[in-house]
Formats: structure tokens, C-alpha cells, sequence
């Protein structure tokens, strides 16, 4: 009998205990579930932004130029009590400001955090097919990431041995083009009559060009926007009007191009700009002689760093930028990076197959670049 009960206990606590360990099994497996239905996506790898001081930063294409001395003295004089109400969601002073500086309608812009926010912007308004997004397969590495973000197909078509654009390749069926012009990372650019042909062949998607670095030296195909209605083109203020800290970026299209964009915008976030930036931003596209002359200031720059570069066995396509995208004939880019690294300058290196022995190298100011020469000649021999 007592075997009995001690038998019929044992089944019980047994029993009891399969079942608690069932449920807590059964709650952590509820635990992780959740993780199946998470957006996994590999995300774009921003330039380095060091924290410590006395470092030649010659890796995010920043522009060593302060703002405009309108935005600076409006900083200093900013009305901080502003800040405790939202921005204007239509961002007027801005776009305004933009529209009569390039000369078009208000309703041809649109303004974004940055030239990413507009190009994420545009990837999830402009390409909802099934066909792939056309894209360089060395370009700017942002694309690829929205793609895998917001599921759209897309194929990347590679550049030409010497990192030049075939434009017959972008002429087959498609979701959507885009192309940097000049491009980034390589700074080659394409003339505006082979852009125009690939927008001219691809009338039933949008085609994007993306033209941060248009102002040093390429040629905008803006004016374009009122011949083709499947045109976006997109600029930024990070580059030649020293304001990346400011994150301000904008577009042009057809009115009803850019309705469809502000559409979306206001679907996701109606208040995507901050006050300062629409106001200091106003300031600084409407002073014209100051843009122009740190813009020359750094195309000069550029053109004598091109020169010394070759002369020291470093071979790069024409940049048409605020950077050069340099190999060098003997040494291979992981040594140059390093050596550089070493000595407090910093460049930008991706370790990709066909550009891992490049360095996209920034055009900082002339005394930065002299260092940076120098430490070229002392590491070459």
C-alpha cells in the first residue's frame, strides 16, 4: 500500500513537473517567435566619424569650408523658445528659397533630412513593381540597402573595367533606374546627353539621378524635369554648402512627381525637418558668391591634388567631385589606408573585390592636403 502511494506521488510530481517544464519551453519558444517577423536587412556603413582630436578627416566628402557667414551669424541670434513648437510641415522657407534659386515652381521641389531621406523617400513612392530597380553595381552603397528594405527587386549592373557607365545596359525592361552623377564612389561622370537617352528609353518607370556632387565640376540634367515627367533629380547641401551637419536634401520633378512624393512624406512623417535647418538653410542657397567661391576653392584644390597623385604612381578616373578615387600601381590599398591611419589621416576604404585596393580620398584644404601628400611621398620612398 505504501508503495502504492509512494508510486502514484511520484507519477504526480513527475507529471506535474513535464508539464511545467512543457510550458516554460512552450513560453520561450513564444518568446523567440516574435523574431520571425522582424525586418532583417544588412544596413548602409556610414564614414567614420572620430571622436578625438587632431585628425586630418578626409573620408565623408565633408567640404572644409564653413557655412555661409549668413548662417552663422543666424545661429548665433537663433530664438531658442521656437524650438518648443513643430516646424512647418510644408518647409516653404526652404523650398521657396531653393525654387527661386534654381529658377523653378515651388511645386518642382521637395526637401528631405539629407539626400538619404529623399532617395529612401523616393525608392518607396517610385518603385512598387515586380521588375528590378536598375542600379552601377559600384555606386552609391545606400541603394542596395533601401531595396532590401522595402522589398524591391533590383539588379546591379556592372561598370566597365575602367568604372565607366554603358547606358545601352539600363535600356532593357525595368522597375526604375537610378544613377549617380557623377557617380560615387568612382567620380566618374556621364555627359548629360547619354543621361537623357537612358531617361528617354525608360518612359514608363522613374529614373533618379543623383547628383551630390554635381556642383564641383558635372553637369545638372535639372533642366530636363520639363521635358521628361519620369524624371527625379536629387541634390544635397552636405557637400558644397558645407551644412552635413544640417541634413538637408531636395529633388526635383514634375508637380505631379513631387505630389506623389509629398504624399508619401506626409504618410510617414509630416515634421521630417527641424526649424533650424529650414531656416539656416534658406540662408545659405540664397548666398550665390559664397557657394561659388568655396566651390572653385576646392575644384582647384582637386586639380593640383590630381596632378601630384599622378605623379606618384596613383592612377584614378577623372573626378568630377570633391574626392578622388585613387589606386596606386604598386602598393596595395589596405597598406596605403593603414600608413595613413597611423599618421592621423583618415581616408575611406571599402574592402570589396574589384575596389579594394581604392581610396576614396576627400578634397579637405590646401595645408591638409600638403600633409597628406607628404605623408604619401614618405611612405612610397
Amino acid at each position: 500500500m505504501c508503495n502504492e502511494l509512494l508510486c502514484n506521488s511520484l507519477f504526480c510530481y513527475n507529471s506535474v513537473a513535464v508539464h511545467m517544464y512543457k510550458c516554460a519551453w512552450q513560453d520561450e519558444e513564444n518568446i523567440m517567435s516574435w523574431e520571425e517577423n522582424v525586418r532583417k536587412v544588412v544596413p548602409y556603413t556610414p564614414g567614420e566619424q572620430p571622436k578625438v582630436k587632431n585628425i586630418i578627416k578626409l573620408n565623408t566628402n565633408e567640404n572644409p569650408s564653413p557655412p555661409a557667414p549668413a548662417v552663422v551669424e543666424a545661429l548665433k541670434n537663433m530664438d531658442s523658445d521656437s524650438f518648443k513648437k513643430y516646424p512647418d510641415p510644408t518647409c516653404d522657407v526652404l523650398v521657396e528659397a531653393i525654387a527661386d534659386f534654381y529658377k523653378v515652381d515651388k511645386e518642382n521641389v521637395f526637401v528631405g533630412v539629407g539626400s538619404d531621406d529623399v532617395l529612401a523617400m523616393a525608392f518607396m513612392t517610385f518603385f512598387n513593381s515586380d521588375k528590378p530597380v536598375l542600379f552601377p553595381d559600384i555606386t552609391y552603397s545606400f541603394y542596395d540597402v533601401w531595396a532590401e528594405l522595402f522589398r524591391i527587386p533590383y539588379k546591379q549592373i556592372p561598370l566597365l573595367d575602367d568604372f565607366s557607365v554603358r547606358i545601352e545596359d539600363y535600356f532593357g525592361e525595368n522597375g526604375g533606374v537610378v544613377l549617380a552623377n557623377p557617380n560615387a564612389p568612382t567620380g566618374a561622370q556621364l555627359p548629360i546627353d547619354a543621361v537623357e537617352e537612358v531617361i528617354k528609353r525608360n518612359p514608363d518607370v522613374v529614373v533618379i539621378v543623383d547628383e551630390a556632387y554635381a556642383d564641383f565640376g558635372g553637369q545638372s540634367v535639372l533642366p530636363l524635369i520639363d521635358k521628361y515627367d519620369n524624371l527625379l533629380v536629387v541634390q544635397t547641401f552636405s557637400k558644397s554648402r558645407s551644412m552635413a551637419g544640417m541634413r538637408i536634401g531636395y529633388a526635383f520633378g514634375c508637380k505631379k512627381l513631387i505630389k506623389y512624393l509629398l504624399d508619401v512624406k506626409f504618410a510617414y512623417n509630416s515634421y521630417t525637418m527641424n526649424m533650424p535647418s529650414l531656416e539656416l538653410g534658406s540662408l545659405a542657397i540664397k548666398d550665390r558668391a559664397y557657394f561659388e567661391k568655396t566651390v572653385s576653392m576646392i575644384v582647384n584644390t582637386r586639380e593640383r591634388v590630381k596632378k601630384e597623385l599622378r605623379e606618384l604612381g596613383f592612377e584614378f578616373a577623372d573626378s568630377k567631385t570633391n574626392f578622388v578615387f585613387a589606386k596606386h600601381k604598386e602598393k596595395s590599398g589596405k597598406e596605403i589606408f593603414d600608413y595613413l591611419r597611423a599618421n592621423n589621416i583618415i581616408v575611406r576604404r571599402w574592402d570589396a573585390p574589384r575596389i579594394k585596393d581604392h581610396l576614396r580620398i576627400s578634397i579637405g584644404t590646401d595645408e591638409e592636403m600638403d600633409i597628406l601628400i607628404a605623408k604619401l611621398k614618405e611612405f612610397l620612398g
